[in-house]
């Protein structure tokens, strides 16, 4: 398999699926911004969407957006209980949890991420996506992880949300910082998650340790 990856970006989130379910697969570093590969060539002519993640599997077949490449990755490895099994009430919870993550966390970000072009609309686009966080927060009172006790793909997807409203490179460039002071169950989930060693390991390779 190859994961065409472009390190800080939500595509963090598959490597984490990567790295906890010891599944193996090339990584190729994508330039978000030039939309470039490595050896300088044009990622559209991989991905007409131009963004990551995109997983290329063994035999051709592309997998795109990343809710789904990690539901792929979790079930192959359903010891890894990064995934419950499907039809269960527990798949669908997770479900829920995924589409709550991709249209209100993560696309909540996108004015943020534009804030020139954005313009007054971060007065509206940022309070809530502040609120979202609020809101998860709560979700989190007394729970280890966004599904209990398990750590699962949604707990991969909203670290590599989450790091985006910390990451002072991020901040110092655009208007996307959030602040989390106040969220307890948030930042102590955060933490826990960071200081996991399959996590560690990515940030590691991303030389975002210290995130």
């Amino acid at each position: 398999m190859k994961l065409y990856h472009a390190p800080g970006s939500c595509s963090q989130a598959i490597c984490i699926v990567l790295q906890e379910t010891g599944l193996n697969a090339d990584i190729v570093k994508v330039d978000a911004r030039k939309h470039l590969l490595d050896d300088g060539a044009s990622y559209y002519e991989v991905s007409e969407l131009g963004y990551v993640p995109l997983l290329e599997l063994d035999d051709g077949t592309f997998l795109r957006e990343g809710p789904v490449i990690a539901q792929y990755l979790a079930d192959q490895r359903p010891e890894s209980s990064m995934a419950p099994a499907h039809g269960t009430m527990e798949r669908y919870r997770l479900l829920e949890w995924l589409n709550f993550l991709t249209s209100e966390v993560h696309k909540g970000f996108i004015p943020l991420l534009y804030a020139v072009a954005a313009g007054k609309y971060i007065d509206t686009a940022k309070p809530k996506l502040e609120s979202r966080f609020e809101w998860i927060n709560r979700q989190l009172d007394g729970k280890p992880y966004l599904m209990g006790k398990n750590f699962t793909i949604a707990d991969a997807y909203l670290f590599a949300l989450t790091g985006w409203g910390k990451a002072t490179w991020m901040t110092s460039v655009y208007n996307a910082n959030i602040d989390f002071s106040t969220h307890r169950n948030l930042q102590a989930w955060y933490e826990r998650v960071r200081d996991r060693p399959a996590v560690q390991r990515v940030l590691s390779a991303e030389r975002l340790r210290g995130s």
